[in-house]
C-alpha cells in the first residue's frame, strides 16, 4: 500500500488587521472624527462593525444628587476660580444661589460655603427627551398619605355627628346620603384643582384686599393662595420660639460648614444643646478676655460703671402735660437741629470757633480776629495787629498825623521838578533831544561825511 499522504496543514485564519483590496476606500478608511489613539491596531474596520455598548435604561440610569457638598469640611482659605459670593468652588459669582453678601467671601475670607459636587451624566437619547426624568415617584407617596390621613378624619367625623343626630333625627342618615349627592353635583364640570379655589368666593370681598397693609399679607401666585402670618397663620414670637429658633439655625450652619451631622435638633437635641452651649460660653469668654486685655493696656475702667446720678433723675410727678396729635409735648421748646459738621471744636489754642467774627466779606476767629482757619491763637495781640493792617492798607494811619508830614515837607520849583522827572523817565513821547544825544548824531554824521568823502576821491 502507499504510505498515506501528509495531513494537510489547516489554513490560518485571515487577520482583521490584513487590509482588503477589495474593500472600497471610502468604507475601509477611518471618519475624521475617530482618534487614532483610541483606534484599535488589530482591525482596521473597527469602525464599520457593531458596537457592543451595555444599554442603561432609564430606571437604572444615573441622576443627579441633590442636597450633597463634594467636601465634607469646608475651605478656609478663599480659592482662585472660587464663587466671590460664597467661596465654593463649582460656579460663580452671577450663579449663586446663596443671599448677596455686602462684602464677599473673595475680600473677607469668613464663611466660605462647601464646594458643589460636580457629575458628569452622559444621557442617552430618550433621557433627554424624557419629561419625567429625575422624578422620584416615591416623593408622591406622601401626598397619597396625607390625603387618606385627612380623609379618614373627615369620615369619623361624620359618623360622630351621624350617631349624635341619630336619636333626635331619624332621617340622620338620609340626610348624609344627600349630603354627598350635593358635593357630587357641586364638583360636576369643575376641572379646577383645589388649589385655585381655596382663595375665596367669586362674591366675596378679596382676602388680599382686606388689609391693605404691606406687611400683613403674601400673595403667591403660583399656588394661589394667601399667606397671611398677621391674621390666618400664627407664629410665636415670645417665650422659647426665638431660642428655638435660634438652636435650629446652629444646627443647620454646623452641619453645612463642619460635615458633621452629631449636631441634630430632631435626631439628637441635647448634644446639640450642649455644644451650642459650650461654644457659646467660649466665644464669651474670649470676649471678656479681650476686654480686659484693652482695659489693662489703655484703662478707663471708670467709664464703664453705671451713674447713679442719671437713674436718681428718672422720679414720678403729677405735672400736666398736653401732647399734640404728633404725639408731641405742648408748649415745649423746639430742639434745634444738629448739623451734620462738628461743632464748638476748639483747634490750634483758639478759644472761639471758625467763623464766630466777620468783616468785610471774611469769616474768622472771635478770639484774635484771624482770618485763616489753621493759624495759632495769639489773643489781643492779633486783633490790634489785624487792625492796624487794615489800617495801614486803607492809608488811616498817614492820615492820622497830617501836621507831621507837612512840616517835614519842603516845596520844590516846577522847574527843577520837571527837570527831575524827565531825567528819571526812559523816554518821553515828543520830547525834545537831549545834549547828549544832539552830540552823538552830529558825531555820526562826521563820520558818515567822511566815508562818502573816502569813496568818491577813490
Amino acid at each position: 500500500m502507499p504510505p498515506p499522504p501528509p495531513p494537510k496543514k489547516p489554513t490560518e485564519p485571515q487577520g482583521k488587521n490584513e487590509r482588503n483590496e477589495y474593500i472600497p476606500s471610502f468604507i475601509s478608511k477611518k471618519p475624521f472624527y475617530i482618534d487614532d489613539a483610541t483606534a484599535s491596531q488589530e482591525d482596521y474596520l473597527e469602525h464599520q462593525r457593531l458596537q457592543a455598548q451595555k444599554d442603561e435604561s432609564l430606571a437604572t440610569q444615573k441622576w443627579y444628587t441633590r442636597g450633597q457638598r463634594s467636601g465634607a469640611v469646608a475651605a478656609t482659605k478663599f480659592r482662585k476660580g472660587a464663587c466671590e459670593n460664597c467661596g465654593a468652588m463649582g460656579h460663580q459669582k452671577k450663579d449663586c444661589l446663596y443671599r448677596q453678601r455686602k462684602i464677599g467671601a473673595k475680600f473677607t475670607g469668613k464663611d466660605i460655603k462647601a464646594d458643589e459636587s460636580g457629575q458628569d451624566i452622559n444621557m442617552g437619547w430618550e433621557a433627554k427627551r424624557d419629561r419625567w426624568s429625575g422624578y422620584d415617584a416615591r416623593a408622591y407617596q406622601e401626598v397619597v398619605n396625607e390625603y387618606n390621613d385627612l380623609q379618614a378624619i373627615k369620615d369619623s367625623k361624620r359618623k360622630l355627628e351621624d350617631t349624635a343626630e341619630g336619636d333626635e333625627d331619624e332621617d340622620a342618615a338620609h340626610k348624609a346620603e344627600d349630603g354627598d349627592k350635593y358635593e357630587e353635583e357641586t364638583d360636576m364640570g369643575r376641572k379646577q384643582p383645589n388649589s385655585s379655589r381655596n382663595l375665596r368666593l367669586r362674591e366675596d370681598t378679596a382676602g388680599y384686599l382686606k388689609n391693605l397693609d404691606l406687611e400683613s399679607a403674601k400673595y403667591d401666585p403660583k399656588t394661589r393662595t394667601l399667606i397671611d402670618d398677621a391674621e390666618g397663620e400664627f407664629e410665636r414670637a415670645s417665650g422659647d420660639a426665638a431660642e428655638f429658633a435660634r438652636a435650629q439655625r446652629y444646627a443647620w450652619e454646623t452641619a453645612e460648614t463642619n460635615g458633621s451631622n452629631n449636631v441634630h435638633l430632631q435626631a439628637n437635641p441635647t448634644a446639640g444643646e450642649h455644644y451650642r452651649k459650650k461654644e457659646a460660653e467660649e466665644t464669651a469668654a474670649k470676649k471678656e478676655a479681650h476686654r480686659k486685655a484693652l482695659l489693662e493696656k489703655y484703662g478707663g475702667q471708670e467709664h464703664l460703671k453705671p451713674d447713679p446720678l442719671k437713674h436718681a433723675t428718672i422720679t414720678e410727678n403729677e405735672r400736666y402735660v398736653e401732647y399734640d396729635e404728633r404725639g408731641r409735648i405742648k408748649g415745649a421748646p423746639e430742639k434745634k437741629e444738629k448739623s451734620m459738621y462738628a461743632e464748638d471744636v476748639m483747634l490750634n489754642n483758639h478759644t472761639s470757633v471758625f467763623g464766630s467774627w466777620w468783616k468785610n466779606f471774611t469769616w474768622g476767629y472771635a478770639c484774635c480776629h484771624s482770618t485763616m482757619k489753621n493759624s495759632y491763637c495769639v489773643g489781643d495781640a492779633g486783633k490790634v495787629a489785624s487792625s492796624n493792617a487794615e489800617k495801614l492798607s486803607t492809608g488811616a494811619l498817614l492820615e492820622a498825623a497830617p501836621e507831621t508830614l507837612e512840616s517835614n515837607a519842603t516845596e520844590v520849583p516846577k522847574s527843577i521838578a520837571w527837570k527831575e522827572e524827565e531825567r528819571n523817565e526812559e523816554h518821553v513821547p515828543n520830547a525834545p533831544d537831549r545834549a547828549e544825544k544832539a552830540k552823538l548824531d552830529e558825531s555820526t554824521g562826521e563820520d558818515r561825511k567822511r566815508k562818502l568823502d573816502e569813496m568818491r576821491s577813490g
